[in-house]
């Protein structure tokens, strides 16, 4: 089949297209309000943006009447957001975490979870998350849409900070992926999760620069002169 996105001919019953590009990660992003209200809010348009140094992204569509919701405020207003990996075990609470609330609401508290604080950055982090990514606010991009709530809103944020809980890590120092089971989205009201891993080494010309990059091979930042002449 084929069909015309502008014109949305696709003859089915669901919208195709969220299906075709997965599976999707889920930003389950906190912020602080100016007011220092805590928003928790799960984003699966969300995803890595480089790698030295780290960036990610979200986006999110807007309200009925066009305006920003509460993480894109946030974040753009206060300058920071973490980002806190959604898992199979805390499934309900991504869930619930995704209903429109009032803005004075601690969502953190209303989905039952504790908060932890986080180093850099003022929002807390979800204590029962694995992972966690301190970010400062870069840039936003506004994406047109074909009615108000349509708009997208999009969030770069540089990472300065990551969190690993210990018994994440396998033995030999690396995300124990399988064991915490991260959620990911799909189409309808459909997600995954990863418990299967497969290796696959790449091949090819230029083998040794592509294993470093895709092995994420660890290597400290180079020094300034400055840092140099301390």
């Amino acid at each position: 089949m084929f069909y015309d996105t502008d014109k949305n001919d696709h003859g089915l019953q669901y919208n195709p297209y969220k299906s075709c590009v997965i599976p999707r990660p889920i930003g389950w992003i906190t912020t602080l309000s100016r007011d220092g209200i805590v928003n928790l809010a799960p984003y699966s348009q969300f995803n890595n943006l480089g790698y030295d140094p780290p960036y990610v992204m979200f986006s999110a569509g807007a309200r009925p009447d066009g305006s920003r919701k509460d993480s894109v405020v946030n974040a753009t207003e206060t300058g920071e957001f973490v980002c806190n990996m959604a898992t199979w075990e805390l499934r309900d609470a991504v869930n619930m975490s995704s209903q429109m609330v009032d803005p004075e609401t601690d969502e953190i508290e209303l989905t039952g979870l504790e908060s932890a604080p986080s180093r850099m950055v003022k929002p807390p982090r979800v204590a029962a998350s694995p992972v966690h990514l301190e970010c400062l606010f870069h840039s936003a991009s506004v994406l047109p849409g074909y009615t108000p709530d349509n708009i997208v809103h999009v969030v770069i944020g540089r990472v300065i900070g990551v969190h690993i809980r210990d018994d994440a890590l396998t033995d030999d120092g690396r995300i124990d992926v399988a064991r915490i089971r991260p959620l990911a989205r799909l189409g309808y009201f459909d997600y995954t999760t990863v418990d299967n891993v497969f290796t696959m080494e790449p091949t090819g010309p230029g083998l040794a620069a592509r294993q470093k990059g895709l092995a994420g091979e660890a290597v400290g930042r180079p020094k300034t002169s400055g840092e140099a002449a301390e």
